[in-house]
């Protein structure tokens, strides 16, 4: 099976992310509710995966304003071009980058829209935390409706 380059390139782990999806999020996706959060949940899996590797967030942010080629972005990093050529594959993969051919240049431009699970995830999170110290606040306080047996635990 050889390396296939997997071995010092910089691209983290498996070099394609170990087992990000393989589509853009959301597109083409039909059939029940329940098809439809697996789908999302999936998008959210996979944009995490994603930027869970410094150089992949650095990519994201170089790209967030400008549309630059894999070769200027390649030019940013102390990696081999196939590592960065990988990392470019593992974000548009997991939805986060659109890619645009001119010419021979491929052209990579953040989607901002691809972190929206995550970004509701990290909401829903975050509202539920905001919740549960406001109650516990409350209960300390005596401010609730909470019972008493409620309060104890």
């Amino acid at each position: 099976m050889g390396g296939y380059g997997l071995v010092d390139t910089g691209a983290g782990e498996g070099a394609l992310g170990g087992g990000i999806g393989t589509g853009v999020s959301g597109t083409g996706v039909s059939g029940s509710p329940q098809e439809a959060a697996a789908a999302a949940e999936q998008a959210t899996d996979d944009a995490l995966k994603a930027i869970a590797e410094p150089r992949r967030r650095a990519i994201l942010r170089l790209v967030a304003d400008d549309e630059l080629a894999a070769g200027e972005i390649a030019a940013v990093f102390d990696v081999t071009r196939t590592a960065v050529s990988q990392h470019l594959t593992v974000l548009k993969n997991a939805g986060l980058l659109t890619e645009r051919r001119e010419g021979t240049r491929r052209l990579y431009r953040a989607r901002p829209e691809g972190l929206d699970g995550l970004r509701e995830f990290l909401n829903d999170m975050w509202a539920a935390s905001l919740d549960a110290a406001r109650q516990i606040v409350e209960a300390e306080r005596g401010l609730s409706d909470v019972g008493p047996s409620a309060q104890a635990g």
